[in-house]
């Protein structure tokens, strides 16, 4: 089983958005995504997305919000995939180069029309509510053949 983090930055009506196109052999790759990646050893969820978020952007997050939490079943030869969904607003910083794709501010009401996991679409309404959520989105390579989302 694999732990990860998602955050997704607002800045007043623009979310930063990662475009994956740089890193070979990426399963990401072409698609755009909030930034994170894999917790590493005896980091809390807290400490993860702050550290991924600095290393691919540059940016500094305060205080950020946990949204949901998603489980990727294993599929398509990738394990098990637990995922903790931030948003976070208040950061300090300026963006650098990242190796993984280009990063851009994108008009938060425009995300669903980027070149997203389909799963992504599921998920995405509700960072704008409050409360929590749990998901299990399952994939056969790129469609979704499973989901249930649940909010709290």
């Amino acid at each position: 089983m694999k732990l990860t983090v998602l955050c997704y930055i607002v800045n007043n009506d623009k979310t930063l958005m990662i475009h994956r196109t740089k890193k070979e052999n990426d399963v990401h790759h072409g698609k755009w995504n909030g930034l994170g990646g894999k917790m590493e050893k005896n980091e809390s969820p807290e400490e993860a997305i702050k550290r991924e978020v600095f290393e691919e952007s540059g940016l500094k997050i305060e205080n950020p919000t946990l949204k949901g939490i998603i489980t990727y079943p294993e599929t398509n030869n990738e394990t098990e995939t637990i995922v903790f969904v931030f948003t976070a607003t208040e950061f300090t910083g300026d963006l650098i180069e990242c190796n993984e794709g280009d990063l851009e501010w994108i008009n938060t009401k425009d995300i669903t029309k980027l070149n997203l996991w389909k799963g992504d679409l599921l998920f995405l309404p509700l960072l704008k509510d409050k409360g929590i959520f749990t998901a299990k989105i399952t994939y056969d390579k790129e469609n979704v053949t499973e989901s249930v989302i649940k909010k709290y």
